[in-house]
């Protein structure tokens, strides 16, 4: 009953005095992962994107050889229409136009997350796992790590997994 009323008491002087503190370290970790990780799902997708304009240029320079009035089939929504090699070429080609367009915005958004990402670590002195042990302080890092249990002796940084 006591960890209950203490726990009740340090959460209200911690909202009171919320804005002076900042963030818990577990926030600051969170906030970071999920930083991360919005990332890392735009580089899956533009790496997905990327695939499909490999097929479309494959598609295409094959249908370029062919004769513009030969019959060929076209997925549309999850139907397959039939039309003509003149009628599907345009429309490939403007696909591929729409899909590099895509990617170039979702690029500059990664780079626009990575700068946030790094102001973040800068502001809150986030480390990753193995990073900086390369430095000339590298082994008086290493042993602050194994002695504080990954968090330095100077308590301002946070490490990250």
């Amino acid at each position: 009953m006591a960890a209950n009323s203490s726990n009740t008491g340090s959460k209200s002087s911690n909202s009171a005095g919320g804005k002076q503190s900042g963030p818990s370290a577990e926030q600051v970790v969170a906030t970071f992962q999920r930083m991360r990780q919005e990332q890392r799902s735009m580089a899956s997708k533009a790496a997905e994107l990327e695939m499909e304009i490999n097929e479309h240029s494959l598609v295409i320079d094959t249908l370029k050889e062919v004769d513009p009035s030969r019959k060929c089939f076209r997925l549309v929504g999850g139907v397959l229409v039939e039309r003509t090699v003149k009628e599907v070429l345009p429309a490939l080609e403007n696909n591929k136009e729409q899909i590099s367009k895509i990617i170039e915005s979702i690029n500059t958004q990664m780079q626009a997350k990575g700068r946030e990402l790094t102001e973040y670590r800068e502001r809150y002195n986030i480390r990753l796992v193995g990073e900086g042990e390369g430095e000339t302080q590298g082994q008086s890092a290493a042993s602050s790590r194994n002695s504080e249990g990954g968090v330095s002796k100077s308590g301002a940084g946070v490490l990250v997994s």
